[in-house]
């Protein structure tokens, strides 16, 4: 079954509830997770625009505050059992469907699992699917994890 569960971690609920999916399936498999985190710098720097000269700060908490969103969910599985190590991607302007990518290669994962926001219509069209671009380039399954308060699609 599944040995090696990549988990990205973003802080949302969603993500949250994928981790919990992710330490379940790790203990019914005798597994462990990798979790990774990807900053999103460039998105940061282009909103500061002529705040630069404060960037620096900005990056210091961006990078603090992943460290501390990792370290609380590599808890949360330790504390089940589950063995765990985590990775901070900080390379400026990377999607995740990429830093998932190259993580799935270099560990190697055999499973991902990914919260979904579950965004349709004009503000997925807007934002993105984040999880639709993992989907599209990941070599191995993909468990979508679902938030408990949205709404199941209608058929």
């Amino acid at each position: 079954m599944y040995q090696r569960i990549l988990v990205p971690v973003d802080g949302s609920a969603t993500a949250l509830q994928g981790l919990q999916q992710a330490i379940a399936l790790a203990r019914l498999s005798g597994g462990q997770l990798r979790l990774l985190h990807v900053t999103d710098e460039l998105s940061a720097a282009l909103a500061l625009g002529s705040y630069a000269p404060v960037a620096t700060d900005i990056f210091a908490v961006l990078h603090e505050a992943g460290q501390e969103l990792l370290n609380q969910a590599r808890a949360q599985a330790i504390d089940q059992g589950i063995a765990a190590d985590v990775v901070l991607d900080e390379t400026a302007g990377q999607r995740l469907a990429d830093a998932v990518l190259e993580q799935v290669r270099s560990w190697p994962a055999d499973l991902i699992v990914l919260g979904t926001h579950g965004r349709r219509g004009v503000s997925r069209l807007l934002l993105g699917s984040d999880a639709e671009q993992v989907l599209r380039v990941a070599p191995v399954p993909v468990l979508l994890v679902r938030s408990a308060d949205e709404p199941a699609p209608q058929a």
